[in-house]
């Protein structure tokens, strides 16, 4: 069995605990150095959406809708709504860093003059959950706010002359004037002054019912509602894989197939720039790196793939895959199945690596920039693709252990 992250309040498991929620942060998805970001993220959106590499903490999901309710019942005009949004957001920096639990606090390092927002982050993933029911953007949004009471406060006058006639008010109508979800659980009474990125029970069975509704047939949901938490490397290595769908599977096994093969492209484009820059010991790490992908390399499974469902696959509106981008990882497969361990003597695959990121970068390009060669690091785009798993992983830990909490009366 996996194991699992767990919370325990005795200092030492604490410690021990933050650091290993700690790490998981620092396995971040690779750089895009190469333009496969669209076919990652249509993966990542099908099998976890309404999340993002950038989110940390699931209690967020709740903090951002708590921050605006309480502006909107406080009828803040538009002036200024973003304003004290923003000031109320920055204040939650402190009760967070002083709480036993640290990991993934927005604004550890940079405090109150922290320059993105949880808002901004968790925006998007608050309108796929259902939480948020505004259909406008955050600015939008803010700009909005004084329409919104006006539309609440036309639909109390309707209800008045409703409850007049014996009738009932139309429920759409009712749902179009609201910005949050009406069984948004209420904040702890010291919200925001004092808080923690522990879920109630409450809380965490809302967020689990979001989910259920908004993405039934996700990845997400099964786990949510099926799964402990597994401490695993990507989603394919889950302990319960075996009771997957059939259809989570195909979009599994598709998306494992594709990090693999492309993990190559990405460690065959490191070790060109390192024998560029002349840099035996990074040309010697790289050229390790690559030697043990092609020892493990599923090369029978590869050659099986079909890439034609791939596409159909990734087939998303939000995410377009380009022809362009479709004929470099054609080609890269091609290169590939024919034999892996020799991509990086084969002038054709060199070539294919170094075109494609002269093409995406222009006059940026590390290639034909000397300066841009000196700045390189040193490693770009060398993690495995694994769709955002790192922060799914943390987000249904959260959830897990808030739905198993003891019930405070």
């Amino acid at each position: 069995m996996s194991s699992v992250l767990a919370w325990i309040d005795h200092d030492s498991k604490a410690r021990e605990r933050t650091l290993r929620i700690l790490s998981l942060f620092q396995e971040k998805e690779s750089r895009d150095e190469l333009g496969l970001g669209s076919v990652r993220d249509s993966f990542a959106d099908r099998l976890f959406p309404g999340t993002s590499t950038i989110q940390t903490r699931l209690r967020y999901m709740l903090f951002v809708p708590w921050i605006y309710h309480s502006l909107e019942e406080k009828r803040l005009p538009a002036e200024n709504f973003a304003i004290q949004a923003d000031l109320l957001e920055r204040g939650l920096v402190q009760p967070l860093m002083d709480s036993d639990d640290m990991a993934g606090v927005f604004g550890k390092t940079a405090g109150k003059s922290l320059k993105r927002l949880p808002s901004s982050v968790y925006w998007a993933g608050l309108g796929v959950w259902g939480i948020r029911l505004t259909p406008f953007s955050q600015d939008e949004y803010h700009r909005r706010i004084d329409e919104a009471y006006r539309r609440r406060h036309t639909l109390k006058a309707l209800e008045k002359d409703a409850r007049a006639r014996g009738d009932d008010v139309d429920q759409e109508l009712r749902m179009a004037t609201l910005s949050w979800h009406p069984r948004l659980p209420e904040p702890p009474e010291e919200f925001p002054s004092k808080i923690d990125f522990a879920l109630s029970r409450e809380e965490a069975e809302f967020i689990r019912d979001r989910i259920q509704v908004a993405c039934p047939n996700s990845l997400l949901s099964f786990l949510v509602m099926h799964c402990e938490p597994a401490d695993t490397h990507a989603p394919w290595s889950h302990s319960d894989y075996a009771s997957f769908s059939d259809q989570h599977k195909e979009l599994l096994t598709h998306a494992r197939l594709f990090s693999e093969v492309m993990h190559g492209a990405s460690l065959s484009y490191n070790v060109q720039l390192a024998r560029l820059r002349n840099h035996d010991d990074l040309v010697a790490e790289h050229q390790a790196s690559f030697d043990e992908w092609t020892a493990s390399f599923p090369l029978e499974d590869v050659r099986a793939w079909s890439v034609s469902r791939l596409w159909e696959l990734t087939i998303d509106h939000s995410h377009s895959v380009t022809p362009q981008t479709r004929s470099f990882v054609q080609q890269w497969i091609d290169h590939t199945r024919k034999s892996p361990k020799d991509l990086l003597s084969n002038a054709e695959a060199l070539n294919l690596i170094k075109r494609r990121e002269m093409k995406l970068k222009g006059t940026r390009s590390r290639f034909r920039n000397q300066r841009a060669l000196e700045q390189w690091g040193g490693y770009s785009g060398v993690g495995r693709l694994v769709y955002r798993w790192p922060n799914v992983k943390v987000l249904l830990n959260d959830l897990y252990q808030g739905i198993n909490r003891e019930q405070v009366c």
